[in-house]
């Protein structure tokens, strides 16, 4: 009679000893591709919000630069229809040559010449806002 020994304990220890350590390989893999989906999350919003910092500061130049142009637009229509009979044109640089006139016709057309410009100017700028997208 031969005896016959049963390897029950054994083998059943290493089977569930290879599950075990598939289940930590997989389980460590999981973490850690979603460490790096996390990451890149992080990156991306990071990102995302410095671009849209820097758009919003551009946003806010152009509306700062509308503004001015409003501003000075008012005040050369106010001199253009207050400025009467006589009025005197001033131009310095910085080597503080200037030149000087009271010419009115010279001073209107220099006048209307520079609030047409100034209108285009003001028409791109809102144009460029209206287009804007943050």
């Amino acid at each position: 009679m031969e005896t016959k020994t049963r390897a029950n304990g054994s083998a059943k220890k290493e089977t569930a000893t290879v599950k075990n350590e598939v289940k930590k390989q997989l389980a460590e893999e999981a973490i850690g591709k979603a460490q790096q989906v996390k990451q890149e999350i992080v990156s991306k919003q990071t990102i995302n919000l410095a671009e849209r910092i820097q758009k919003f500061e551009k946003l806010r130049g152009l509306a700062t630069q509308r503004e001015r142009l409003n501003e000075t637009l008012n005040e050369l229509t106010k001199f253009n229809y207050n400025q009467g009979d006589s009025a005197s044109f001033f131009i310095r640089d910085s080597h503080n040559l200037e030149f000087k006139t009271t010419n009115t016709n010279l001073i209107k057309l220099v006048t209307t010449h520079l609030q047409s410009t100034l209108e285009i100017r003001k028409s791109e700028i809102e144009n460029e806002i209206i287009q804007f997208e943050l």
